[in-house]
């Protein structure tokens, strides 16, 4: 018999009875997925998965400290249970003592729900949707573009449950749509894409609209040259690039002198101004529209997060207030360490910049400057100044007069999201995006576009 056929709690309570540690922390993912995808203005597949993920962290005292061992195994059977259990346990005894450990957490109020079957999604979260979709395909057929993308909707339930007394369940709804819309002769292509809960607040019909205009932008080709640009980031762009500097706050690697975050001569920068703009950059679980788990889930122990910290409340957290860093991330163990706030690392970002104009009316407000669809590709070139190297994607565009006059070509770029938001002039409204390069692992996010009067567009790419 297979172990998914019990519910994901009992499950829990299962291995925790097995468990002969000295703790033990059991963490139960129950997935399932539903997704279209389409090309050429018609549907090319469909379908929807299920599957669980255990994963068993056992901790052993010792001597010299307490180590921890974890173990992760999808589809477990009943019969496999045990052995499960007991390969943590084993990994726990021939590791050393871990660096991270801490007292496991507890006295955390239990979910009412814990012992609720899993949410699931299923193709009905398309209902509206995919007749939205062929609707979209009828009009971009008639206007002579072709479109081509997926819908991704999964649903998470995580039941955590731990030897301290922990029973915890978080449901995680993830939905994408990206869209891409092309000319027939191949020579033009333009982007767009959403992030969104339930499928109930995305239009696809508005995407092709929108992607129509960049088509049209497109029609007129202009040839720059490599150089600094008045450049306006669109949300998706700064939020690829703000999630990599988050990525990046470690308050340890701060603290040991190691990130654009460490003050010179020692310590970390925060209490420093970083952005002339009121600028606040945040996170909280609790966010409408980008709810994410209110306590701490870690499969493993990393430098931003550590597996004696699961069930840790997570709170709403500001990484910069008014333009000021108030907070970088942070383990029981590494706030212990630098004296900084205990900060978990969270499920969503929010940068606010107090400002209500549209991205269409910093455009009307540009004499001369180019507007970004999205960028790619992003790598990291020096820690030490968070300098990131990347290419931009799917429509470079050109402003003059406070119009669009036309489609330039693609950039490499060369810059540090800190310095951006350092030089930035303005900020417009900010809205849920979704982060392109990063979609596969972080989706909830809500940022505002940038003017930024000296983006460096190092070198020319031949890039789409």
């Amino acid at each position: 018999m297979s172990a998914r056929t019990n519910k994901p709690h009992e499950v829990v309570e299962q291995a925790l009875a097995l468990s002969r540690a000295d703790g033990c922390v059991v963490i139960a993912d129950e997935q399932s997925t539903a997704n279209l995808r389409w090309a050429g203005n018609a549907l090319t597949t469909n379908g929807v998965t299920r599957g669980r993920t255990l994963t068993v962290i056992a901790t052993v005292d010792g001597k010299e400290g307490t180590a921890s061992g974890v173990v992760s195994r999808s589809a477990v059977t009943a019969a496999e249970l045990e052995p499960l259990v007991r390969a943590a346990e084993a990994a726990a005894r021939g590791a050393g003592p871990a660096e991270d450990a801490q007292p496991l957490v507890g006295d955390v109020p239990p979910s009412p729900d814990f012992t609720d079957a899993p949410a699931e999604t299923s193709s009905a979260v398309f209902a509206d949707f995919a007749p939205a979709l062929g609707e979209a395909f009828a009009r971009a057929r008639a206007g002579g573009r072709e479109l081509y993308g997926f819908a991704n909707h999964e649903l998470v339930s995580t039941y955590l449950g731990t030897s301290t007394g922990l029973r915890l369940r978080h449901d995680q709804p993830t939905g994408t749509l990206e869209m891409n819309a092309k000319s027939p002769d191949r020579t033009r292509s333009a982007w767009a894409g959403r992030s969104t809960r339930d499928f109930k607040d995305v239009d696809p019909g508005a995407l092709d609209a929108e992607l129509a205009v960049r088509l049209g932008w497109a029609e007129r080709r202009v040839e720059l040259p490599a150089g600094r640009y008045e450049t306006l980031l669109p949300p998706t762009a700064v939020a690829d690039l703000l999630i990599y500097q988050l990525w990046s706050g470690s308050g340890r690697d701060a603290a040991e002198g190691r990130t654009v975050f460490s003050r010179p001569g020692g310590g970390t920068r925060v209490g420093e101004k970083l952005s002339e703009l009121p600028l606040t950059l945040r996170s909280d679980p609790h966010e409408p529209g980008l709810e994410s788990a209110p306590f701490v889930v870690a499969h493993s122990s990393g430098g931003d997060q550590s597996v004696f910290d699961n069930g840790l409340p997570v709170r709403a957290t500001d990484w910069i207030d008014e333009g000021v860093l108030r907070n970088l991330t942070t383990t029981r163990h590494s706030a212990g360490l630098t004296g900084l706030p205990v900060a978990p690392a969270p499920g969503n970002l929010i940068l606010d910049g107090g400002q209500d104009r549209s991205l269409e009316e910093m455009v009307a407000d540009t004499g001369r400057g180019l507007l970004l669809t999205c960028l790619w590709y992003i790598r990291e070139v020096d820690p030490a100044t968070l300098l990131l190297t990347g290419l931009t994607r799917d429509g470079v565009y050109l402003v003059e007069d406070g119009e669009v006059t036309g489609q330039v070509n693609n950039f490499r770029f060369n810059e540090s999201p800190v310095d951006l938001l350092g030089r930035a002039e303005e900020a417009g409204r900010t809205e849920k995006t979704l982060p392109r390069e990063w979609s596969d692992w972080f989706t909830r996010a809500a940022m505002p576009a940038l003017r930024i009067p000296d983006f460096n567009m190092s070198s020319v790419s031949q890039g789409v």
